[in-house]
């Protein structure tokens, strides 16, 4: 019987695609870039996903975030993704989170078993907790490095933080690990094209916020996507051996 899967059944066989509806992922930042994450995850059979982030939808989301709609905004980020995932394939198993990650949180939120955990939020406090949680448990763990700023989507590289270059992200990231004691063993996914100079209007002692286009975001999180489900598999065919 011909299912949503076929086609990527026919790609990797009968027991990568049951390791992938065994498999549970979560992602933290349900944006520009988790977003996709999660989308290309569900469309390649993920099982169960788990969705963490506390804000809604914004108008200004809608060039680069995939749930983002006229007839999402204002909701919360993790329901409509989560209803996205369901109108793909509603057997797949969404838990969601509308919360930031915060010190003291992370055993409530991650309390299940996870394949991946995935980082793709924006404040670096966050971030290195989340790497310290996940190594402490041994869960595999790739962070997202920024995409904003950017015109040019062909230098994504997915490596270990202590070969990045260029991002200014990854730098704050591989001080803040070193602080504590991490210098390598962090899986990223980083761009080498240096960000633009932009310019915008903002009110007097706020932050002019980052730029971005539709389809940058779009690629690191599909390129996050990609890796993961490869590596699922991959896992797989080990304990085959």
């Amino acid at each position: 019987m011909t299912t949503i899967y076929h086609r990527t059944e026919m790609l990797i066989g009968t027991d990568a695609m049951a390791a992938l509806r065994q498999a549970h992922v979560a992602i933290a930042g349900i944006g520009g870039v988790g977003s996709y994450v999660v989308e290309a995850l569900a469309r390649a059979g993920v099982g169960k996903l788990t969705l963490v982030d506390h804000d809604t939808i914004d108008i200004t989301n809608l060039n680069r975030q995939i749930h983002a709609l006229q007839s999402t905004v204002g909701q919360p980020k993790v329901e409509a993704m989560a209803q996205r995932v369901h109108d793909i394939n509603p057997d797949i198993e969404v838990i969601t989170h509308q919360q930031m990650l915060l010190e003291d949180n992370f055993e409530e939120i991650f309390s299940g078993q996870y394949d991946y955990l995935v980082d793709a939020i924006d404040m670096v406090t966050a971030k290195v907790n989340m790497v310290l949680f996940a190594q402490e448990r041994n869960i595999p763990i790739i962070c997202s490095m920024g995409t904003a700023n950017k015109l040019d989507n062909t230098g994504f590289v997915i490596t270990d933080i202590s070969k990045t270059h260029t991002c200014p992200l990854a730098r704050v990231m591989r001080k803040a690990l070193k602080d504590r004691g991490i210098t390598k063993g962090v899986e990223v996914l980083y761009s080498t094209v240096p960000a633009l100079k932009v310019q915008g209007e903002t009110e007097e002692g706020k932050r002019i916020p980052p730029a971005s286009i539709s389809y940058v975001p779009a690629t690191a999180g599909l390129l996050l996507a990609g890796h993961i489900i490869q590596q699922i598999i991959e896992k797989n065919s080990v304990k085959k051996l």
